[in-house]
Formats: C-alpha cells, structure tokens, sequence
C-alpha cells in the first residue's frame, strides 16, 4: 500500500510518499541531488514488508514547496527538513552524525555521508517548457546512469502538465551545486563520524559515482579514505558491500542490493519503532 503524504512546514510543505504500516519500524528514505521520491518505487517492493517505508522529497524537489527568495539550498538545511519528516545519501550520514541517538541504522547507496571535495562546475540552464520527448531525451543526456523507464519514473514526480508541455518541479537554484553542496575538511569529517551511533551499510555501485561521473584518480583515492576511516572507526558497525551497477543501480537493477539490504534491516540491531 502506497500512500501520499503532505507535511506542513513554514514556506509550504513537504511532500513525501510512504509503503507500509505506520505502526510499524520507520526507514526513512532519502534520494539524491535532483531526483525525488520515485527514487525508491523499484527497491522498496524487494525489501521486507515489516517496516514502515517513508520516502520524502526534499525542498525544492520532486512536489514539495520551493524554498523562498534568499534562502539558501544546502545540506544542513535538508536535514533540518529530515528532522521534521522523522520528529537516512549524504544528507542522511549528515542527521545521523548531528542526531545519534535517532539513528539506529544507515544505508548508504553509492554515497558518503559527507561531501570531501570542492571542484564543481556551475549549471544556469532556465527552467523552460518543453515536450514530454525532449523533457525525457534532455534528462537521458545529463543523467547517463539512468535508463528511459527509470528515467520516465523520476519525471513522472519531478514535472508538471502544463498547456504547452511539460515544466520541471524543482527549483532552479538546486542545479548549482556550489550552493547546494556543503563541502567538508578530513579533520571534520573523522570528527563527526566519530559522533555516529548507527551501525552503517555502504554500497558501492562497480561504475557508480567515483568511478564514472568522476574522472580522475584524486577522487577514487577520496573514495577509499571514507571508506578507511568509517571502517577504523566503526569497526563491526560498519558494513561494506559492492554490487555490479552504476549509480542508479537502486532503480535499474534493485535486485542486485534489495537481498543485503534487507538483510541488514532484519538483522539483530533492529531500528526502533518510534523515532
């Protein structure tokens, strides 16, 4: 059972979409820069019927409101939004680090809990009517991990019938990453894992994020210090897992991480049923 969800919050409200009993065990869901809550359609059938599934969409995403004029899309203030949704990528490693005793549990796909590098490139294309073929063929173009029907499923959420077309949901300011980004030292990152309580499970996709969409051996060099330092750290919290894919390997192909996922909710740490 699926059902539609709308949190009110002081600039509008937060849309969210949720699988299951709500008396059951909450797992938040969180999707990625630029997607939204159809993020999880395909994964969460495979996984274990006996948690409470709540995937929301961010500010500015998918059908929640935009933020107003002047305030600023970034990371820390997702996680504000997290907190008001839970009252899990990067924004879920960030509310697990800043609240621990709320987390019992961390799944990340193909992510770090925090953003180490600062080298982006800025995007101020205009958001513009456009027939649904160009809409699909332009998000095919910049999203190359991501397949027509995958591709139909984040659109279905993330754009709006209007007379002439189809107009794109989010904001136009989420696309610059220099402002959605908050970026990271080392020293501060090992500092706040240290703050984790969770027990944490990484998948890593084989041509997923560090190995495609970035191109130089900097950046998979980054890649094995988050893993180093979450598995010196963590120790036995810390689970580490590949699977064959690329970084939309969850709505491609979820049965290569539904089994370890579940596995990992059903182990013996169970997240608690009230958060």
């Amino acid at each position: 059972l699926i059902s539609e969800l709308k949190l009110a919050v002081p600039w509008g409200h937060i849309a969210a979409k949720a699988w299951g009993s709500h008396q059951s065990p909450p797992v938040l869901c969180l999707h990625g820069w630029l997607d939204n809550a159809n993020s999880f359609d395909r994964i969460i059938p495979l996984l274990p019927k006996d948690f409470y599934y709540v995937a929301m969409d961010f500010g500015g995403h998918g059908l929640s409101s935009h933020y107003s004029p002047g305030f600023p899309y970034d990371h820390q203030n997702f996680v504000s939004e997290v907190r008001r949704v839970a009252a899990g990528g990067t924004v879920g490693g960030m509310f697990s680090c800043i609240f621990p005793e709320m987390v019992d549990k961390l799944v990340l796909l193909d992510s770090s809990p925090f953003i180490l590098e600062s080298n982006v490139e800025a995007s101020e294309k205009p958001s513009h009517v456009v027939s649904p073929e160009e809409m699909l063929q332009g998000f095919l173009k910049n999203n190359s991990h991501v397949g027509d029907e995958c591709a139909k499923l984040l659109l279905q959420r993330g754009t709006t019938q209007v007379a002439t077309g189809l107009l794109l949901n989010r904001d136009r300011r989420i696309t610059r990453p220099e402002y959605y980004f908050n970026f990271i030292s080392r020293e501060l990152f090992v500092h706040s894992i240290r703050k984790l309580q969770a027990r944490v499970l990484l998948i890593k996709a084989t041509q997923g994020y560090y190995d495609v969409r970035r191109e130089n051996d900097a950046n998979m060099e980054l890649m094995l210090f988050v893993t180093n330092s979450l598995r010196s750290i963590l120790k036995e919290r810390f689970q580490y897992v590949q699977v064959p894919g690329n970084h939309y390997v969850h709505m491609n192909q979820p049965q290569h991480m539904a089994g370890v996922i579940s596995s990992f909710l059903l182990s013996k740490e169970r997240i608690r049923a009230q958060l």
